[in-house]
């Protein structure tokens, strides 16, 4: 019978990886998940608009929720295999698609086993970006729902190792936008304007004093990743400006610090030479923060299975909104080895270990 179960999730990643959705835009992939459950299983299903869950009544009293992501990347796939990505520029080049088929899964075992307690399976839209996790975690204040957990497949680790750590397990991360504007003039009367590039280098000259390492209890990045200012025109004197950031750190209260100190900066560099300064947010992931007790619980099942466990000594740089859950529920994200040799996240050649289909959803089973 598993054997079974495993063909359907397995053809239904296949299915997934060739039809990929960009965050915000997984119309089909949601639709497809949804006729899953509904041609395989009697599991209550709730549509939420862009995102849903199904639910497995238990037999006795208490919950647990656990989480899938399904948005893809604007990569262009360059793998062979049959089921490769149908959508030109679009690809499941992170794993996602990975990661619902095994929830899947555990519904198709659910259908068959049933549960001690309620067991909810969200299926969430637009990770990459920082914008689905929030209104789904939403469900477990909703529900009474205290404990919740999810997994990443991660390359660089031995196949079907579970990687764990107490407390960050991604750092917190946002995109900061900061718009400068001044007053034009001609280039040769650059006294009459107002040129915001020297505000601009102000902040951009102050960031490695900000985030130095030994001022602060744990990691603190500042990334340029963009610098405008000015007009390709030699006559005209810059007159606007913008600088886009990428703030990332080991703690919240230390992001939150940063963004401070940096929009303090802008503030005085704008007021000094005359200019306004608008900010803008954008892909805010707050700490994914595990609790000690559910990684003991993952670590437990990871044993009782016979998998090898690894401690992580230092947290992932790149952000999860699983930490909005992890706000409003107890709970853990885990990692499961993709293999050692695997290419990487985010690069044309990756693809989602069929094998974890089955791992993962062990896990899931020993924690229920």
């Amino acid at each position: 019978m598993m054997d079974t179960r495993y063909g359907l999730a397995r053809a239904l990643r296949h299915q997934l990886h060739a039809h990929p959705e960009l965050s915000g835009q997984e119309a089909w992939t949601k639709a497809r998940l949804m006729a899953f459950f509904q041609e395989h299983t009697h599991l209550e299903l709730v549509d939420r608009g862009s995102w849903f869950y199904a639910l497995c009544r238990g037999r006795g009293a208490g919950s647990v929720a656990f989480r899938a992501d399904f948005d893809a990347l604007p990569i262009e796939e360059t793998c062979t295999m049959t089921y490769r990505s149908q959508c030109p520029g679009v690809a499941h080049k992170c794993g996602h698609d990975g990661h619902s088929a095994a929830l899947a899964l555990l519904g198709l075992i659910l259908e068959e086993t049933g549960a001690e307690r309620d067991v909810y399976l969200i299926f969430q839209p637009a990770e990459e970006v920082g914008g689905g996790g929030e209104a789904c975690a939403a469900l477990l204040a909703e529900q009474g729902i205290k404990e919740v957990y999810a997994f990443h497949n991660m390359p660089g680790y031995p196949l079907r190792t579970v990687a764990l750590r107490k407390g960050t397990m991604n750092c917190a991360s946002k995109g900061l936008i900061l718009r400068f504007e001044g007053v034009s003039t001609h280039a040769s009367t650059p006294e009459l304007g107002r040129n915001p590039a020297q505000a601009v280098a102000k902040v951009v000259g102050a960031l490695s004093s900000l985030t130095r390492r030994e001022d602060h209890q744990g990691l603190v990045m500042a990334t340029v990743v963009q610098m405008d200012v000015g007009e390709p025109a030699f006559g005209i004197s810059a007159y606007r400006g913008a600088l886009l950031l990428t703030l990332r750190a080991q703690y919240q209260g230390e992001l939150d610090t940063l963004q401070d100190q940096i929009t303090a900066l802008a503030r005085q560099a704008a007021e000094a030479d005359g200019l306004t300064l608008t900010l803008e947010e954008r892909d805010v992931f707050p700490e994914t923060a595990n609790h000690p007790a559910a990684v003991e619980k993952v670590e437990a099942a990871a044993r009782a299975l016979g998998l090898p466990v690894v401690e992580m000594p230092e947290p992932m740089r790149g952000s999860e909104d699983f930490g909005w859950y992890l706000r409003q529920a107890e709970g853990a994200m885990f990692l499961l080895g993709d293999g050692e040799d695997h290419p990487p996240l985010h690069s044309t050649d990756f693809d989602f270990p069929d094998e974890l289909l089955e791992t993962a959803c062990e896990l899931f089973q020993a924690l229920i």
